[in-house]
């Protein structure tokens, strides 16, 4: 989606999409779409691509922005300053009434998949050449695929619309993940078949982003030998690279035409802007745990339990440079770009004492509710594609030159500069070098739950996590691997069916 279509986009979502709900209460409280087309509509090229960003403008909503970060706080690489209800489901407090992430993952997730049947079942009425109308169609089934998968990762299986339903009609029992997978999958396999295979520059999903996408959707369900294919086709194709400035990838000022991001949520002042400065930096709600801190290498390449260059009296000496341009301590200050010294101007303290680095924008400082932030946030990025093609390699065949490239090449990037992984590593030894250099390359990312998930580590790690205060969180591998559906959900769809435990 081009930034600059933003205002126009947002006269076009009131006045169509925006009717899809009369309220954000969940998928059935809503119009009928059937009801929403009007023959005036889908008459020219330029209301296709109105359309088309109205679709775009559903990744606006958590989790689909920073709000993503409240990942981190589940998998226990974070705390918050502020007692919210995803801070409470964190530590395992969790029910259908909780709201927060039980909700929001729910019914964004569904209103984007509306807008999506709504867009599929009425472009065929748009007078456009057939080869434009297959990209089309392959932006919003890889919309689609993105937003059910989603669901999939939180709950498990889901209820399934791949068209426009009324009321009575999306009152269906949830389908089995394998079923919502396959139609990830297929609209995936679209959508690979039919966009353009370009770099990523104007906010349009291209082939990349799906295939990187099917990659991240195969690595979840252990399709180990699939997901290294999907993964492979983006490396051998040569669309995009690792930037080589780790701190602007994050900024807007480094972001335009980067050949590392593949797929964002985009934003542009002053018509189109997120809070994320204002939440980081200013509200300071996001806060690095200090074992996120302890899991950096240093720079001999050595864990800080081995490494002689450890210094506990000062953990930022010696310590691998994603470390400090990650996170920070709190009452540090921050050089801007001009080179002069700002301070942050919090008006909360750190749960943890630290504060994030990646994507605050310190140009912005001090911030006030006058802040607008146009960071984009990256959804896909090639060093996650590298990243799932080693894992994805390993678990298929074991550690070959091709796995050791991928993550080397990560710990190449100008400025980090960290030493090759050694050689000989076993299989399992390899699985380990690769989950860490996950964790600390995707630091708060929101990717870090759905990793220890799949693992099937979240059973172990988050008991050992002690919060504020001395209260020990809970992880019960019973029920706490899928979140329950909302309640206000199961109240008006007596076909769905709540997931175990809850």
């Amino acid at each position: 989606m081009n930034k600059y279509m933003i205002k126009s986009i947002r006269i076009f979502i009131l006045g169509v999409f925006a009717l899809n709900f009369v309220s954000c209460s969940g998928l059935l409280d809503k119009n009928p779409l059937d009801q929403i087309s009007s023959e005036t509509f889908w008459t020219s090229e330029k209301e296709a691509n109105m359309a088309l960003a109205g679709v775009y403008s559903r990744l606006y909503a958590p989790p689909f922005q920073h709000n993503d970060a409240k990942f981190e706080v589940m998998a226990g690489e974070s705390d918050s300053n502020q007692s919210q209800a995803w801070v409470i489901i964190a530590r395992g407090q969790i029910e259908s009434t909780s709201g927060s992430l039980i909700s929001e993952v729910f019914t964004n997730s569904y209103l984007g998949i509306s807008s999506c049947n709504f867009f599929l079942a009425n472009i065929d009425k748009t007078p456009i050449s057939a080869d434009k109308l297959k990209v089309y169609k392959g932006e919003v089934q890889f919309l689609r695929a993105f937003f059910y998968f989603n669901l999939a990762d939180v709950y498990g299986g889901v209820p399934l619309y791949t068209k426009p339903v009324t009321i009575e009609e999306a009152k269906v029992k949830q389908s089995t993940k394998a079923e919502v997978i396959a139609q990830v999958i297929s609209d995936l396999d679209f959508a690979i078949a039919n966009l353009p295979d370009v770099a990523y520059t104007n906010g349009h999903a291209v082939k990349g982003s799906a295939l990187a996408l099917k990659a991240r959707v195969l690595l979840t369900m252990g399709q180990w030998a699939d997901a290294a294919t999907a993964a492979n086709q983006v490396i051998t194709g040569g669309k995009f690279s690792l930037f080589n400035n780790f701190r602007t990838l994050f900024l807007a000022s480094g972001q335009t035409n980067n050949p590392e991001i593949m797929f964002s949520t985009r934003y542009l002042n002053p018509d189109d802007y997120s809070d994320l400065d204002i939440r980081w930096n200013w509200h300071g709600v996001v806060n690095p745990r200090r074992e996120l801190i302890d899991a950096f290498e240093c720079t001999d390449g050595l864990p800080i339990t081995s490494s002689t260059l450890y210094n506990p009296a000062n953990y930022k000496l010696n310590r691998d440079p994603r470390l400090a341009l990650t996170i920070k301590p709190f009452a540090d200050k921050a050089i801007n770009s001009s080179g002069k010294e700002v301070d942050f101007n919090y008006n909360g303290q750190s749960a943890s004492g630290y504060n994030p680095v990646k994507y605050g924008n310190w140009d912005a400082l001090p911030c006030d509710y006058s802040t607008k932030s146009e960071q984009d946030w990256i959804l896909l990025r090639y060093a996650d594609v590298l990243l799932m093609y080693a894992e994805a390699k390993n678990e298929a065949s074991g550690p070959d030159a091709t796995v050791y490239k991928a993550i080397n090449d990560i710990r190449a990037r100008p400025g980090i500069n960290m030493p090759a992984l050694p050689a000989g590593l076993t299989k399992d030894q390899m699985r380990d070098r690769i989950r860490q250099e996950r964790r600390v390359e995707l630091a708060l990312e929101g990717l870090r739950w759905s990793d220890i998930k799949r693992w099937k580590t979240a059973e172990t790690y988050i008991p050992t996590l002690v919060d504020q205060g001395g209260q020990r969180r809970v992880f019960n591998p019973a029920k706490h691997y899928l979140m329950p559906f909302p309640q206000s959900e199961i109240d008006v769809n007596p076909n769905l069916v709540q997931n175990p435990g809850y």
